[in-house]
């Protein structure tokens, strides 16, 4: 769905995230980052997804990234989900699909025989100087960090 690809100069994003604390693009210079678009709070497959960068949030720190997930959901939404699963990193509320839309990740999606605008489970690894490393189009929601750090 993204037309973003490697070496693409990553969008320079800012939104909110689930206590109402801006978070930019600039934040993270200097830094990895791993922002993640997920369709849902508190789905099985974006709750499976969060949780395995939870449970490996350690070693992601220790490689130099940092983690951001980001979806349509309101703060609230964010708020629940995050201390029902205990995320330790912040999660973006794009209700207006601004950050969505910038990296190409909200379009039309088929779900049993129907058609529906939606956000495309997609991960970007930006390298320190604001430049798209990798992009995850096929996320493996159970052993999504092992797409992103290779063992």
């Amino acid at each position: 769905m993204t037309t973003l690809k490697p070496g693409d100069k990553a969008p320079d994003f800012k939104g909110k995230d689930e206590n109402g604390k801006e978070i930019k693009l600039a934040d993270f210079k200097g830094s990895k980052l791993v922002i993640y678009f997920y369709p849902k709070d508190s789905t099985p497959g974006c709750t499976s997804q969060s949780c395995n960068l939870r449970d490996n949030y350690d070693l992601l720190l220790n490689k130099g990234y940092k983690v951001v997930g980001v979806s349509a959901d309101s703060e609230k939404s964010h708020q629940k989900f995050k201390e029902k699963n205990n995320l330790p990193f912040p999660l973006i509320a794009d209700t207006e699909k601004a950050i969505l839309n910038a990296f190409g990740v909200w379009g039309p999606k088929k779900f049993m025989g129907r058609t529906f605008d939606g956000i495309h489970r997609t991960t970007f690894i930006i390298d320190e100087k604001g430049v798209i490393e990798d992009v995850i189009a096929k996320v493996d929601t159970k052993n999504h960090t092992a797409q992103i750090i290779p063992v």
